[in-house]
């Protein structure tokens, strides 16, 4: 089912979440910001302390949490990244920031990188 959030140039088809290599978890490093609401609630679905989870899996940036990423060859990827499933390892429980994507601010004001980034971007008369 495609999606539409008013104010952005396009719409999100998330079944090309299937064959893409995940683009969205990997490529450049950048920061996945998590809050405190998220930290517990990924903590308590990997089954680990928050602070184990703070420890292993968060960096903190200007005073904020972000989930680490992992150098794989020329790229990165989110730590949480599965490539042999070409999915997330905490899906249902990933962080508002991945739920919102392809519908970040950013895109909106510069979709031609939303089309580069993701094959789920259609254009709204597609």
């Amino acid at each position: 089912m495609t999606r539409h959030v008013p104010g952005y140039p396009y719409t999100f088809d998330p079944e090309a979440c299937r064959t893409c290599p995940g683009r969205c978890c990997n490529g450049e490093s950048g920061n996945v910001w998590v809050s405190p609401e998220e930290i517990e609630s990924i903590a308590k679905f990997l089954d680990i302390s928050v602070e184990a989870f703070i420890r292993d899996y968060l960096r903190l940036v200007q005073g904020c949490h972000s989930i680490k990423d992992l150098r794989t060859g020329d790229n990165y990827a989110c730590v949480f990244f599965e490539e042999e499933k070409n999915g997330c390892s905490i899906y249902l429980v990933r962080p508002e920031q991945c739920r919102t994507f392809p519908f970040w601010p950013h895109f909106r004001e510069h979709p031609e990188k939303a089309f580069a980034e993701c094959p789920g971007v259609r254009a709204i008369d597609d």
